[in-house]
Protein backbone atom coordinates (compact mmCIF):
# COMPACT_ATOMS: atom_id res chain seq x y z
CA UNK A 1 0.00 0.00 0.00
CA UNK A 2 1.34 3.43 -0.90
CA UNK A 3 2.28 5.47 2.16
CA UNK A 4 3.70 8.73 0.74
CA UNK A 5 1.99 11.04 -1.76
CA UNK A 6 3.25 14.16 -3.53
CA UNK A 7 0.41 16.69 -3.44
CA UNK A 8 2.27 19.33 -5.42
CA UNK A 9 3.15 22.85 -4.25
CA UNK A 10 5.78 21.36 -1.92
CA UNK A 11 3.13 19.41 0.00
CA UNK A 12 3.62 15.77 1.03
CA UNK A 13 1.06 13.42 2.55
CA UNK A 14 2.40 10.61 4.76
CA UNK A 15 0.11 7.78 5.85
CA UNK A 16 0.83 7.13 9.55
CA UNK A 17 -1.54 4.20 9.97
CA UNK A 18 -1.01 0.49 10.41
CA UNK A 19 -2.42 -1.61 7.57
CA UNK A 20 -4.84 -4.08 9.16
CA UNK A 21 -5.26 -7.44 7.44
CA UNK A 22 -7.94 -9.68 9.03
CA UNK A 23 -5.99 -12.74 7.83
CA UNK A 24 -2.98 -11.94 10.03
CA UNK A 25 -4.27 -9.49 12.67
CA UNK A 26 -3.94 -10.77 16.25
CA UNK A 27 -6.59 -8.43 17.63
CA UNK A 28 -10.29 -8.95 17.01
CA UNK A 29 -11.00 -8.25 13.34
CA UNK A 30 -13.56 -10.34 11.47
CA UNK A 31 -15.34 -9.43 8.25
CA UNK A 32 -18.44 -11.08 6.79
CA UNK A 33 -19.14 -10.00 3.21
CA UNK A 34 -22.51 -10.86 1.72
CA UNK A 35 -24.72 -10.06 -1.24
CA UNK A 36 -28.20 -8.79 -0.39
CA UNK A 37 -29.43 -10.36 -3.62
CA UNK A 38 -31.47 -9.10 -6.53
CA UNK A 39 -30.59 -8.62 -10.20
CA UNK A 40 -27.87 -6.09 -9.35
CA UNK A 41 -25.08 -7.25 -6.97
CA UNK A 42 -25.27 -5.31 -3.71
CA UNK A 43 -22.45 -6.33 -1.41
CA UNK A 44 -22.33 -5.35 2.27
CA UNK A 45 -19.86 -6.25 5.01
CA UNK A 46 -20.51 -6.92 8.67
CA UNK A 47 -17.47 -5.80 10.66
CA UNK A 48 -16.64 -7.36 14.03
CA UNK A 49 -13.69 -5.54 15.55
CA UNK A 50 -12.34 -4.27 18.87
CA UNK A 51 -12.02 -0.53 19.51
CA UNK A 52 -8.23 -0.78 19.98
CA UNK A 53 -7.55 -2.20 16.51
CA UNK A 54 -4.60 -1.04 14.45
CA UNK A 55 -3.81 2.66 14.70
CA UNK A 56 -6.38 3.96 17.16
CA UNK A 57 -7.38 6.97 19.23
CA UNK A 58 -7.95 6.40 22.94
CA UNK A 59 -10.35 8.75 24.70
CA UNK A 60 -11.02 9.38 28.42
CA UNK A 61 -13.89 6.85 28.56
CA UNK A 62 -11.17 4.21 28.17
CA UNK A 63 -10.22 4.71 31.85
CA UNK A 64 -13.34 6.05 33.54
CA UNK A 65 -17.06 5.50 33.00
CA UNK A 66 -17.75 9.15 33.77
CA UNK A 67 -15.27 10.63 31.28
CA UNK A 68 -16.04 11.47 27.60
CA UNK A 69 -16.27 8.81 24.91
CA UNK A 70 -15.12 9.49 21.34
CA UNK A 71 -18.23 11.56 20.63
CA UNK A 72 -17.69 13.69 23.73
CA UNK A 73 -14.36 15.04 22.51
CA UNK A 74 -14.42 18.03 20.08
CA UNK A 75 -13.53 17.10 16.51
CA UNK A 76 -10.83 19.79 16.61
CA UNK A 77 -8.90 17.60 19.06
CA UNK A 78 -8.22 15.11 16.27
CA UNK A 79 -6.68 17.58 13.82
CA UNK A 80 -4.01 20.23 14.13
CA UNK A 81 -0.32 20.98 14.45
CA UNK A 82 1.68 17.80 14.89
CA UNK A 83 5.18 17.68 16.38
CA UNK A 84 7.36 14.59 16.02
CA UNK A 85 9.81 14.18 18.90
CA UNK A 86 12.32 11.43 18.11
CA UNK A 87 14.63 10.73 21.04
CA UNK A 88 16.66 8.44 18.77
CA UNK A 89 19.32 7.15 21.21
CA UNK A 90 19.63 10.22 23.43
CA UNK A 91 18.00 8.17 26.22
CA UNK A 92 19.26 4.79 27.39
CA UNK A 93 17.28 1.67 26.39
CA UNK A 94 14.39 0.88 28.76
CA UNK A 95 14.68 4.25 30.48
CA UNK A 96 11.81 6.55 31.37
CA UNK A 97 11.23 9.73 29.37
CA UNK A 98 11.75 12.43 31.97
CA UNK A 99 10.74 16.08 32.08
CA UNK A 100 14.41 16.93 31.52
CA UNK A 101 14.46 14.77 28.37
CA UNK A 102 11.36 16.51 27.06
CA UNK A 103 12.70 19.97 27.87
CA UNK A 104 15.78 19.09 25.82
CA UNK A 105 14.19 17.35 22.84
CA UNK A 106 10.66 18.81 22.62
CA UNK A 107 11.40 22.54 22.50
CA UNK A 108 9.05 23.05 19.54
CA UNK A 109 5.99 21.82 21.44
CA UNK A 110 3.28 24.45 22.03
CA UNK A 111 -0.08 24.45 23.76
CA UNK A 112 -2.69 22.72 21.61
CA UNK A 113 -0.18 20.55 19.76
CA UNK A 114 -0.50 16.88 18.90
CA UNK A 115 2.84 15.38 19.95
CA UNK A 116 4.27 12.08 18.72
CA UNK A 117 7.12 10.56 20.72
CA UNK A 118 9.50 7.91 19.38
CA UNK A 119 13.02 6.51 19.62
CA UNK A 120 15.43 4.24 17.75
CA UNK A 121 14.61 1.25 19.99
CA UNK A 122 11.72 0.07 17.86
CA UNK A 123 9.51 -2.96 18.46
CA UNK A 124 6.00 -3.69 17.22
CA UNK A 125 3.70 -3.07 20.22
CA UNK A 126 1.29 -5.54 21.79
CA UNK A 127 3.13 -8.64 20.54
CA UNK A 128 4.70 -11.66 22.30
CA UNK A 129 8.03 -9.77 22.25
CA UNK A 130 6.63 -7.06 24.55
CA UNK A 131 8.52 -6.84 27.86
CA UNK A 132 11.09 -9.45 26.81
CA UNK A 133 14.86 -9.03 26.34
CA UNK A 134 14.14 -7.96 22.76
CA UNK A 135 12.14 -4.98 24.00
CA UNK A 136 14.43 -1.94 24.48
CA UNK A 137 11.79 0.76 24.03
CA UNK A 138 11.60 3.89 26.16
CA UNK A 139 8.99 4.14 28.92
CA UNK A 140 6.45 6.78 29.94
CA UNK A 141 5.15 7.39 33.46
CA UNK A 142 3.51 9.99 35.67
CA UNK A 143 6.38 12.45 35.23
CA UNK A 144 6.08 12.22 31.45
CA UNK A 145 2.34 12.80 31.72
CA UNK A 146 2.73 15.84 33.98
CA UNK A 147 5.02 17.46 31.40
CA UNK A 148 2.43 17.07 28.65
CA UNK A 149 -0.34 18.23 30.97
CA UNK A 150 1.59 21.38 31.87
CA UNK A 151 2.28 22.06 28.19
CA UNK A 152 -1.48 21.81 27.54
CA UNK A 153 -1.12 19.60 24.47
CA UNK A 154 -4.31 18.03 23.16
CA UNK A 155 -3.02 14.60 22.17
CA UNK A 156 0.02 12.35 22.55
CA UNK A 157 0.97 9.73 19.97
CA UNK A 158 3.46 6.88 20.05
CA UNK A 159 5.90 5.46 17.54
CA UNK A 160 7.25 1.93 17.85
CA UNK A 161 10.19 3.24 19.92
CA UNK A 162 8.08 4.02 23.01
CA UNK A 163 6.33 1.46 25.21
CA UNK A 164 3.00 2.13 26.86
CA UNK A 165 2.52 -1.38 28.22
CA UNK A 166 5.59 -2.02 30.35
CA UNK A 167 3.97 -2.08 33.83
CA UNK A 168 0.85 -0.92 35.68
CA UNK A 169 2.86 1.43 37.91
CA UNK A 170 3.81 3.48 34.83
CA UNK A 171 0.82 2.95 32.55
CA UNK A 172 -1.95 3.83 35.01
CA UNK A 173 -0.71 7.29 36.08
CA UNK A 174 0.27 8.17 32.52
CA UNK A 175 -3.25 7.39 31.31
CA UNK A 176 -5.13 8.80 34.29
CA UNK A 177 -3.27 12.12 34.47
CA UNK A 178 -3.72 12.91 30.78
CA UNK A 179 -7.15 11.40 30.10
CA UNK A 180 -8.54 13.31 33.10
CA UNK A 181 -7.59 16.47 31.16
CA UNK A 182 -9.16 15.15 27.93
CA UNK A 183 -5.68 14.79 26.45
CA UNK A 184 -6.10 11.77 24.20
CA UNK A 185 -3.73 9.16 22.77
CA UNK A 186 -2.87 7.92 19.28
CA UNK A 187 -1.39 4.44 19.46
CA UNK A 188 0.35 2.18 16.92
CA UNK A 189 1.53 4.92 14.57
CA UNK A 190 3.55 3.74 11.57
CA UNK A 191 5.74 5.14 8.75
CA UNK A 192 7.16 7.90 10.94
CA UNK A 193 10.55 7.37 9.25
CA UNK A 194 8.92 8.73 6.07
CA UNK A 195 8.47 12.17 7.61
CA UNK A 196 10.87 14.81 6.31
CA UNK A 197 9.73 17.47 8.78
CA UNK A 198 9.10 17.29 12.50
CA UNK A 199 6.25 19.84 12.41
CA UNK A 200 3.22 19.20 10.18
CA UNK A 201 -0.56 19.02 9.95
CA UNK A 202 -2.02 15.78 11.31
CA UNK A 203 -5.50 14.24 11.24
CA UNK A 204 -6.76 11.05 12.93
CA UNK A 205 -10.52 11.32 13.32
CA UNK A 206 -12.42 8.48 15.07
CA UNK A 207 -15.73 6.90 14.09
CA UNK A 208 -18.58 9.00 15.58
CA UNK A 209 -20.26 6.15 17.45
CA UNK A 210 -21.73 6.82 20.89
CA UNK A 211 -20.19 4.62 23.59
CA UNK A 212 -16.79 3.96 22.02
CA UNK A 213 -13.89 4.30 24.45
CA UNK A 214 -11.47 4.25 21.51
CA UNK A 215 -11.67 3.96 17.75
CA UNK A 216 -9.54 2.80 14.85
CA UNK A 217 -8.42 5.83 12.85
CA UNK A 218 -6.73 6.58 9.55
CA UNK A 219 -3.96 8.91 10.70
CA UNK A 220 -2.00 10.96 8.21
CA UNK A 221 0.35 13.94 8.12
CA UNK A 222 0.56 16.71 5.54
CA UNK A 223 3.93 18.43 5.38
CA UNK A 224 4.44 21.90 3.95
CA UNK A 225 1.26 23.72 5.03
CA UNK A 226 2.35 27.17 6.16
CA UNK A 227 -0.16 27.31 9.01
CA UNK A 228 1.20 24.06 10.43
CA UNK A 229 4.93 24.58 10.13
CA UNK A 230 7.67 25.64 12.49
Amino acid sequence: MQTVYDLGNNLRLVDLSKLVDPATETRRCKLHRFNTGGPIPDFHTNVDIMTHLGTHAECPYHHNDNWPDVTGIPLTTFVGRGVYVDFKETCKPNSHITAEDLDREAKKVKAGDIVIIDSSYKLNPFTPDTNTEKDKRLFVNGETAEWFKNKKVKAVGFGDGVSIENCNEDVKPFHDILLAENIIFIEVLKNLEQLKRNVFFISFSPLPIVGLDSSPVHAYAIEGLTEFSE
